[in-house]
């Protein structure tokens, strides 16, 4: 129970250290707002239509697969690194893995997730 404690204490004492950096900003910190600096900033140049506008689904869902192959690529680092270790078996669960994505790929490509038109 002594180790639970312990992340409780280091939990605590970052949310309090956050909240007063935070705090002490508010405070302390210049106020001196103007026209320029309360307008949107978009790289640099002046915005173009409304900021509510709506966007097409397809980007998020190319977002999200970049993530999750992305994500699963970090795996096959390990897996790399301990390939001699693994043996035949650490290969088979890695092509069970490959499999998995691979069709995962093929299922967005024909829904046509990857399409940008």
């Amino acid at each position: 129970m002594l180790s639970y404690e312990a992340i409780l204490l280091l939990i605590v004492l970052g949310i309090a250290i956050s909240v007063v950096f935070v705090l002490i900003s508010k405070f302390l910190g210049p106020k001196n707002p103007n026209a320029r600096k309360k307008s949107v900033y978009e790289c640099g140049a002046e915005p173009q239509g409304s900021a509510r506008k709506r966007f097409p689904v397809k980007f998020y869902m190319i977002a999200l697969l970049f993530l999750l192959f992305d994500i699963e690529a970090v795996f096959l680092y390990p897996w790399a690194k301990l390939f001699r270790e693994l043996g035949f078996l650490g290969f088979v669960e890695m092509g069970i893995f490959m499999l998995v994505l691979i069709v995962g790929l093929i299922y967005a490509w024909r829904k046509g997730a990857l399409e940008w038109e």
